[in-house]
């Protein structure tokens, strides 16, 4: 199931960065579970890659949560960490995701804003008022861009970078991910992914200062090539 350094799918790389497509089950970084996390998976491809001896240095700039699939950048230096951890912070990167919910009765478009407060106990956030201690806004945009029998695929702008906030903010208009049990679905995916999918990401190069737009496929299973065939 998890990723090994000879499946990974590399979608840029540099002397800077090297950017990957995550699947779902793989953790980015390493967590209590123990599994082995992507960014030592990656660090194993490049000591052996560029044969390097010694410990690899490798700075993860973004997660995503383990059963969602996508873009992952990770910095190959200090420098570039450093340059896209504050692009980060102010807002500078921007990521799409593309979503399958159930059909729901929704506008074709809508920009939703909430208040969210995070319980560490259960790892689940929830929608709270904005005064409650702890509550951080949570802000995105959507566009419904297919719609299939059952399902619909939308597609996310986030503007903030909350804990589970796609799948929070979707659940509050009844549209639930598929295979999120934690946030509303009816039942979970086989393999405990949910289709949620980091499609495409735009962000200033850490060094050449150039704009750098990347594409992950989506992963391969039957409804996710349902839902983008012809989109």
């Amino acid at each position: 199931m998890h990723s090994d350094k000879n499946n990974l799918q590399i979608l840029f790389e540099d002397n800077h960065i090297i950017v990957i497509n995550k699947r779902s089950g793989d953790i980015t970084q390493g967590d209590k579970t123990g599994d082995k996390p992507l960014n030592e998976v990656v660090k194993e491809y490049i000591k052996d890659k560029y044969n390097k001896p010694g410990n690899v240095y490798l700075g993860t700039v973004h997660r995503l949560d383990r059963p969602t699939s996508g873009i992952v950048i990770f910095a190959k230096t200090s420098k570039a960490l450093e340059r896209l951890n504050k692009d980060l912070r102010d807002k500078k990167i921007h990521k799409t995701y593309w979503a399958i919910t159930n059909k729901q009765e929704i506008p074709e478009q809508q920009t939703l804003v909430h208040f969210l407060i995070k319980n560490p106990k259960n790892n689940k956030s929830s929608i709270c008022k904005s005064n409650t201690k702890g509550a951080k806004e949570a802000i995105l945009h959507y566009t419904v861009i297919k719609k299939l029998d059952n399902f619909q695929l939308l597609e996310i702008a986030l503007e903030t970078g909350r804990h589970h906030q796609i799948r929070v903010q979707l659940s509050s208009l009844q549209c639930y991910i598929k295979g999120d049990l934690k946030y509303g679905a009816k039942r979970s995916n086989k393999d405990g992914s949910i289709h949620l999918h980091a499609k495409k990401i735009t962000f200033t190069h850490p060094v050449k200062k150039e704009t750098v737009t990347l594409h992950a496929p989506v992963p391969k299973d039957t409804i996710w090539q349902a839902c983008v065939k012809n989109v």
